[in-house]
């Protein structure tokens, strides 16, 4: 088969698409997918940069979300079957012809959805649902503050709010992304370039919730920002690792700081992947089948240019998930 190859870690001139050893059948209670589509994400560009290794007995090969069609089935898989249009949520492998997964992290493809967006769902999906739903409980009347609004997280992370009656305030680094997350339902645009967030969040009484990409250098801002009982959930690092934490003010709100990684949940037990993807399916895929949550897709790239992908998703132009095209 063949997969996107890394000659070294570096820039994204590194990638190649090439020819790689065949996967082995799928195992018990595993499933294989023809991949049409692979989600890009922030996680990969990292990976190619050698800062982001895969966790023990992952594949090497970047990519943690695909589209496509279930090729075969392993023993004791009940709920799939081959020629089902699926996507999927992986531990790595996504940039290829062929992946291996577990069974319990595929879904369906949503009613009415293209088969190539859905590849922009799992990751988004899993990692926004897990950290407001599963472990902040949003709920109607709160308000929540996005950094990076205008991310695929952010797209995503705008819509399930507003689906739930929460407020959404956003940041973002350019009118255009303020607009689009307008469009999508949030009513407190914070252009981060100009304007001060937490000063902005304490005016309005603080953020109940806020969904954090930056880490460190946005810590004591973030803080400053939560209302009374609010809570911090850092999903990213971008703006470093290390900052210090002024407890005294923590203590004050009452609040709380959760960090988070999906790529590293285990595959079954509790809080696991397989507990997420079920959450999913019950709870937040008949809303992207009624189209009130839909992937927001900025450019579906040929494998071949995979490159320009990555540059796409770095870039302050793109607007939402980039999606690799595998195969037609």
């Amino acid at each position: 088969m063949r997969a996107v190859t890394l000659d070294e870690f570096g820039g994204p001139e590194v990638m190649r698409w090439a020819e790689v050893p065949d996967l082995p059948p799928p195992g018990p209670g595993e499933v294989a997918i023809d991949v049409t589509a692979a989600g890009v994400n922030r996680a990969d560009l990292l990976q190619r940069q050698g800062n982001y290794p895969p966790p023990p007995g992952a594949s090497e090969i970047i990519g943690l979300e695909v589209s496509g069609v279930i090729a075969e089935v392993g023993a004791g898989v009940a709920d799939w079957s081959p020629g089902d249009q699926v996507c999927a949520l992986l531990s790595g492998g996504g940039y290829a012809e062929r992946v291996v997964v577990p069974a319990t992290q595929v879904l369906p493809i949503p009613a009415g959805l293209d088969l190539a967006a859905a590849a922009a769902l799992p990751e988004v999906a899993a990692t926004v649902w897990s950290n407001l739903v599963m472990r902040a409980g949003l709920r109607a009347g709160q308000l929540l503050l996005i950094h990076g609004g205008g991310s695929g997280i952010g797209t995503h992370a705008i819509q399930v709010a507003v689906s739930r009656g929460a407020r959404v305030a956003v940041t973002a680094g350019s009118p255009g992304k303020l607009d689009r997350c307008k469009e999508l339902g949030a009513s407190v645009l914070i252009n981060y370039h100009t304007d001060d967030f937490a000063a902005i969040l304490r005016e309005l009484g603080g953020a109940d919730v806020i969904l954090d990409n930056m880490g460190a250098a946005y810590l004591e801002r973030n803080v400053a920002a939560l209302a009374e009982d609010g809570q911090l959930c850092v999903i990213g690092m971008q703006g470093g690792v290390r900052a210090e934490l002024n407890l005294a003010a923590l203590l004050g709100k009452r609040g709380t700081v959760h960090a988070t990684n999906l790529r590293r949940r285990p595959a079954t037990g509790p809080s696991s992947k397989a507990e997420i993807i079920a959450e999913l399916r019950r709870h937040l895929w008949p809303s992207i089948a009624d189209g009130t949550v839909a992937p927001v897709v900025h450019a579906e790239v040929p494998v071949a240019e995979v490159a320009r992908a990555h540059r796409l998703l770095d870039s302050d132009e793109t607007v939402g998930k980039v999606v690799l095209r595998i195969r037609d």
